[in-house]
């Protein structure tokens, strides 16, 4: 999460929140938390070059929220409210493979703050 408390993955909480802007913030939150696992699987991609590989990572990361929107019958353009949600309860479970309850609890309810946000 960013340093000001009213700034959550980018998102100034003072201002209207957008589903897109929830989206993003989805994406960044969980390639903050997950980069260094996701640098585990360097060796496996044939050790790309550094800048290289930080493209690969975001665009897993990106690819990943992209296709839990798919899935869930959203629109990766305009995602609803309860595609959202649902995204981030799947997150939480992949996430509960890597992380301790406490962190991911802490993520979660940063990003459904963001979600509450919306109309």
């Amino acid at each position: 999460m960013d340093t000001k408390d009213n700034i959550i993955y980018g998102v100034d909480t003072n201002k209207k929140v957008t589903p897109i802007m929830i989206r993003d913030a989805m994406i960044r939150c969980y390639y903050e938390a997950h980069c260094d696992i996701l640098e585990l699987a360097r060796d496996s991609f044939y050790k790309p070059p550094k800048k290289k590989f930080e493209e690969m990572k975001k665009s897993h990361v990106k690819d990943l929220v992209e296709n839990l929107i798919c899935n869930f019958g959203g629109d990766f353009d305009n995602p609803s409210k309860d595609c959202l949600n649902q995204v981030l309860n799947h997150l939480k479970k992949i996430a509960s493979t890597y992380r301790t309850p406490e962190i991911i609890n802490k993520h979660v309810s940063e990003i459904k703050s963001l979600i509450d946000k919306l109309e």
